[in-house]
């Protein structure tokens, strides 16, 4: 395997200004025919359900209501806060709704009520394409943004979007300002931390052009994949851009640190480049192939934002290897010892152990009582484990402050709080139509207030807060039709008494499908807001609830829709995802490692000391952010991503580590080869560790406001801890002990166990 990486060193220090050109070129061909990833993000976690998800089955049973998984609905709101809506003002709603009835793939335009105060019209405008399309519902935005300033409103009108999509829309645009806060927060303290590490101002950015180079090619082919159908979340994006900084960055460490360690052993800068390819190439290849593992088993989770992470950052991952082998060489190549310019690497003599080196003597010349230290300190860190539970802030539900969603937003709160309020649908379909039979509403309402679980329920008896007698509902529809088109008042010959009616009965539109068969009631949970933990936790008492009704009404199929039922959902399948695909994720990683140290015996350790300090580092996680912040909790997210992480990049050190201890135990006695890996590698890891520490803690301080901002952040932080564990705590103690008092059983059934032994 060493011939094949020396190889590889070769050809790019042989061919290096046409391996720089071919990944310049490269980069700029991706920019110029890919769309940008931020411009594929979608914020809403829902968006990533399967489809057998309880939430998305009811939201296909509501089909017939106008929400469906191929279509999509903004809300356009226009409001008169210092008055009544004037004939004017209807004109100028009149010409906007001709207008969008003509953009392309509008299916229906319609208004969905005028508020009682008479102040605001909401308007409801449906699109043939599903609501889990980022692009195409950035373009309906666009243009509705378009119309609305095109129809010239007058003055004291205000017209906003507001809803889901608009409110998605606007987070997209947040996401990518954040992306790009990280990536340049993340480059800034890359380049501070490398400045001070090397003590050379070319040598860190020598290291780090080939991940930010990474960064820009991998995003465009990314984004195309997105465009492509691919769901790309913000937690993607924000990931993408670190793992790739961080990632890179470590795998040039290691490979400068190395040839530095040639240059002082009196070679050549090109000799010293190919031998340092030879030695480290295999180490960064598993650390890349530990990443890269573990993310392709999130292939067989079933939420769509774990699986949908697999192939994005698996593929920037395998692109940062390929140019940590080739472009980085290729640069080290042309510069020479410019690279490490202001100072001067001269050959020296062997070096000494060094401060890790020297500690890593101390474990193991008594490496029981170390490791036991070790173990009690972290056992006693993941005890906090057992106070996480989530948030329930499982997506963006909020636009950003000063958008046009958010002032939409608003003025639906405000004028139509029945319908504004978050609600939680419960939708039922009948085999008859309760156009003729009135009946089968009343015992569905009667029975679903029975269960004291709602605050409020808004439904086709009671539509906009005015009540409509089932009598009167059975009498309108037969003499005006299906509510879904009538004009905004009332016709002339409508019978003695209706009329005061018209209006509630319009806004059934929303309720009653045109049949008659599928209906649906606006719930207010009494838990509390439908992204409060309480809130989700009681989706199954609400699931139960609506089946009573469905079952005393004569309902044949029933669902529960909302935000609360999604969070459950998500949840759920994120729990069902932890032990399912964690497993699978740490046997590959076994497997991998076992190939590389030519042992059975390490693996098993090396993976305990991952699950260890990942239990440790949530425990840290829970007791900042719950118990002394005061949080309601932590993203759901949190103890998946990072348990996949912190196996795959934790392994990273572990690898460099062990490749180097073998490699040194062929000539020293076990516990003086450790000691003397230990202090070669020690400057390596700590800094690696700490690029990689800081560029997640980046996270935490930039990740964005809301929802999705704060699960970055608790992912941000939550990672940074477990590194900072790994670096210094579990490299330095744990597995230097471990290694001492298993002996030659390290690398059973290896034949280095024999040289081992004779050695000592």
């Amino acid at each position: 395997m060493s011939r094949v990486f020396a190889g590889v060193g070769k050809f790019a220090v042989r061919y290096r200004w046409l391996v720089v050109a071919v990944w310049i070129l490269g980069t700029v061909a991706s920019v110029q025919l890919f769309p940008s990833l931020a411009s594929q993000v979608n914020n809403s976690n829902s968006a990533f359900l399967p489809a057998d998800a309880p939430s998305v089955r009811a939201g296909d049973l509501a089909a017939p209501l106008g929400f469906s998984s191929r279509s999509t609905r903004v809300v356009v709101v226009a409001d008169r806060p210092g008055g009544t809506i004037d004939a004017v003002d209807s004109a100028t709603i009149a010409r906007l709704l001709a207008d969008a009835r003509r953009l392309p793939q509008v299916v229906s335009v319609k208004e969905a009520g005028v508020a009682p105060s008479g102040r605001a019209v909401q308007m409801l405008v449906t699109a043939s394409f599903g609501q889990t399309s980022i692009a195409h519902g950035k373009t309906l935005v666009d243009r509705l943004q378009a119309v609305v300033s095109s129809v010239g409103a007058p003055p004291g009108l205000q017209i906003h979007l507001a809803g889901p999509v608009a409110t998605n829309v606007a987070n997209q645009k947040q996401s990518r300002r954040t992306g790009k806060d990280v990536q340049l927060l993340s480059l800034l303290f890359i380049v501070v931390l490398l400045l001070f590490v090397y003590r050379s101002v070319l040598a860190p950015l020598v290291t780090l052009f080939p991940a930010a180079l990474v960064l820009v090619l991998s995003g465009g082919f990314i984004g195309a994949l997105g465009s492509d159908g691919l769901k790309i979340s913000a937690v993607t994006q924000v990931l993408l851009i670190v793992l790739i900084l961080g990632a890179g960055t470590d795998y040039g460490l290691f490979l400068v640190f190395r040839v530095r360690e040639e240059l002082r052993r009196g070679l050549d800068p090109h000799q010293a480049i190919v031998h340092a390819v030879e030695r480290v190439g295999e180490s960064i290849t598993a650390s890349a192939g530990t990443v890269i593992l573990a993310l392709l088993s999130l292939l067989f989770a079933t939420f769509g934002i774990y699986h949908d992470l697999a192939i994005p950052l698996a593929l920037g991952v395998a692109v940062m290897l390929l140019a940590g082998l080739t472009l980085l060489p290729a640069l080290l190549a042309i510069l020479g010892h410019a690279v490490f310019w202001p100072s001067r690497v001269r050959p020296v003599e062997e070096a000494g152990y060094g401060l890790w080196g020297r500690t890593a003597g101390k474990v193991v010349s008594r490496p029981l009582l170390p490791l036991a230290a070790g173990v009690v300190v972290f056992g006693a860190m993941a005890t906090a484990v057992t106070g996480f539970h989530s948030s329930g802030l499982a997506g963006a539900v909020t636009a950003p402050a000063g958008s046009d969603a958010a002032a939409g937003n608003a003025a639906l709160a405000r004028y139509f709080p029945h319908t504004s309020a978050n609600p939680t649908n419960l939708v039922l379909r009948y085999r008859t139509t309760v156009w003729s039979d009135p009946s089968q509403l009343v015992v569905a309402e009667r029975s679903l207030r029975a269960s004291r679980l709602f605050t409020e329920l808004v439904g086709p008896l009671d539509p906009a807060g005015v009540p409509l007698p089932p009598s009167a509902l059975r009498r309108l529809h037969a003499a005006l039709g299906p509510p879904q088109r009538l004009p905004a008042s009332p016709p002339g010959n409508l019978p003695g008494g209706l009329s005061r009616y018209y209006g509630a009965y319009r806004t059934t539109s929303t309720l009653v499908s045109s049949s008659g068969t599928t209906v649906q009631f606006e719930a207010g949970l009494a838990a509390g807001s439908p992204t409060s933990t309480a809130a989700i936790s009681t989706v199954p008492a609400v699931r139960s609830a609506l089946q009573r009704a469905a079952a005393a009404s004569g309902a044949t199929a029933n669902g529960v829709a909302g935000q609360a039922p999604v969070l459950y959902d998500v949840s759920a399948t994120s729990g069902r995802d932890l032990v399912h695909v964690v497993p699978l994720a740490a046997l590959a990683i076994a497997l991998l490692l076992a190939l590389v140290l030519r042992s059975l015996i390490a693996p098993l350790y090396l993976i305990a000391s991952v699950v260890i300090s990942y239990l440790a580092a949530l425990g840290v996680a829970v007791l900042v952010f719950i118990d002394i912040a005061g949080n309601g909790g932590l993203t759901f997210l949190l103890p998946f991503l990072m348990f996949i992480f912190l196996l795959a990049l934790g392994e990273d050190y572990n690898i460099l580590v062990m490749s180097r201890i073998r490699e040194e135990a062929r000539h020293l006695p076990l516990r003086q080869a450790v000691q003397r890996a230990v202090g070669a590698t020690g400057p390596t890891v700590t800094s690696a560790g700490l690029v990689l520490a800081g560029t997640f803690a980046v996270l935490a301080f930039s990740g964005g406001s809301g929802p999705s901002g704060g699960q970055i952040q608790d992912i941000g932080f939550g990672l940074a801890i477990g590194i900072l564990m790994d670096t210094f705590l579990v490299r330095t103690i744990l597995v230097p002990s471990v290694v001492a008092l298993l002996g030659q059983w390290n690398w059973w059934p290896s034949r280095l166990g024999d040289t081992v032994a004779q050695s000592e």
